[in-house]
């Protein structure tokens, strides 16, 4: 009898533990799905919600709320969960590493192009990166894909698909004709030297593209990454200078040299041979890969003064810059990063920016400026916009305000690029509007 009670004991001692532990369990996952959904609440009110290009979308008829996904994302707050499943909380600084759709036990992730309200202009590429006209490629940022681990893969496999589809028979110069300098650009011209075809690589600006106009201490990867000829590179968080210098010493290592400050002006074909004029000659090519950013030309602001030599579109070497009096145009993460880098040298900078508050941007960029707006570190102005760029100050003009003028020894302008729709419409590619498309398509 004693045995008997002492087992009816012990198995209501294990159910209320396990009770316990299942309501410990219960009030835990009460608790995240609430600071979730208040996370999600914040996203929408602040503009977060909503993406700008390529994010996770979860199909909630299968995602059984492992929570892989968060814990794959390197950002933060992109996912969450919400009464047992995954759900999108900051879809705009989803950047595309598309490592929650890979995480996914049950492929309940897709990566999918713009909204159903919100579409996303992109030019149309088959599988193989082929455009609509044959022996035209696209990889990269132009593509849809901005992460640089996606760029350079996808820069190695449009190369690829070149060299198989080659038009051998075509009379030109080049086997292929690269376009851009960025990720995509330097992984398709190590895989071009690879193959052992015959390429020019040409950049507008300098190596790097996209990313040799970030802030000098910006990190710009933090996922290993597959170079053809190197091999797999694994930096963690690595600065653009390093990712910079890493790529100059392996082209330099197989001798490969890339014509910086060449901007391809047209592209026309004839026949099986492409013609691409630039400014400073022409080539004749059987194929061409374009890896241009989606930004092209940067935005300018079309007020009197911008022409003057103090007025840049990109921060180089901010170490460099001292005791200046300085104005900085934009509220995305490019002007937040420059004006943080530009008061580290004691310079006095004031940031105009024409909506009431800072949307769309990294957490920790957001972190940053309030702390140095409320600091007064620096001088942020909402809903403000620039009338006039004069010698020694500059004139804003401040919503439901007159305008003020401050003294001024040099103006940064991020107000983003111009997409070279024009450019690729001029050539025949045809331009398509993605509505919530899937590139990484799961279940």
């Amino acid at each position: 009898m004693e045995v008997l009670l002492e087992n009816i004991i012990t198995y209501l001692l294990v159910i209320m533990i396990s009770g316990g532990i299942f309501f410990y369990y219960l009030r835990k996952k009460k608790k995240a799905s609430k600071v979730t959904s208040r996370k999600i609440a914040k996203a929408k009110e602040m503009g977060f919600h909503e993406p700008v290009s390529l994010h996770p979308v979860v199909n909630l008829d299968i995602c059984l709320g492992s929570g892989a996904c968060i814990k794959a994302c390197p950002e933060k707050d992109i996912l969450g969960i919400v009464s047992g499943q995954a759900h999108t909380i900051n879809a705009s600084r989803c950047v595309g590493h598309g490592a929650c759709f890979h995480a996914c036990p049950v492929q309940a992730i897709s990566l999918c192009i713009g909204t159903e309200k919100r579409g996303v202009e992109l030019p149309h590429v088959s599988q193989e990166f082929e455009t609509n006209i044959k022996g035209l490629y696209i990889a990269g940022e132009l593509g849809g894909m901005g992460l640089i681990k996606n760029a350079v893969e996808q820069g190695k496999q449009a190369l690829q698909n070149i060299t198989k589809n080659l038009n051998k028979n075509a009379q030109a110069e080049y086997d292929v004709v690269i376009v851009g300098a960025g990720p995509a650009g330097i992984s398709a011209t190590l895989e071009a030297s690879k193959q052992n075809l015959k390429s020019v690589t040409l950049e507008q600006d300098s190596l790097g593209g996209t990313v040799y106009s970030f802030p000098r201490a910006k990190v710009v990867m933090t996922s290993p990454m597959d170079l053809p000829l190197h091999g797999k590179i694994k930096l963690g968080e690595t600065s653009k200078s390093e990712l910079l210098g890493l790529w100059m010493e392996i082209l330099g290592k197989y001798n490969i040299s890339i014509n910086e400050q060449e901007k391809v002006e047209s592209i026309e074909k004839q026949d099986d041979t492409f013609i691409v004029m630039t400014n400073k000659g022409h080539y004749t090519t059987r194929a061409i890969l374009l890896s241009i950013g989606r930004r092209g030309t940067p935005r300018k602001l079309g007020v009197p003064g911008e022409e003057n030599e103090k007025v840049y579109y990109r921060l180089l070497e901010p170490e460099l810059i001292h005791e200046q009096n300085i104005l900085v145009v934009g509220g995305g993460d490019s002007a937040i990063e420059s004006a943080l880098l530009l008061v580290e040298e004691n310079n006095k900078v004031t940031l105009s920016y024409r909506s009431n508050s800072f949307s769309r941007i990294k957490p920790r960029n957001l972190e940053k400026i309030n702390q140095a707006a409320n600091s007064g570190e620096i001088n942020v102005i909402f809903n403000s916009t620039v009338v006039e760029i004069k010698d020694d100050e500059v004139l804003l003009s401040i919503e439901n305000s007159e305008e003020i003028t401050i003294p001024n020894d040099l103006v940064y302008v991020f107000a983003g690029g111009e997409l070279p729709t024009k450019f690729l419409e001029k050539i025949g590619i045809t331009i398509t509007k993605k509505f919530g498309d899937a590139v990484l398509k799961g279940r």
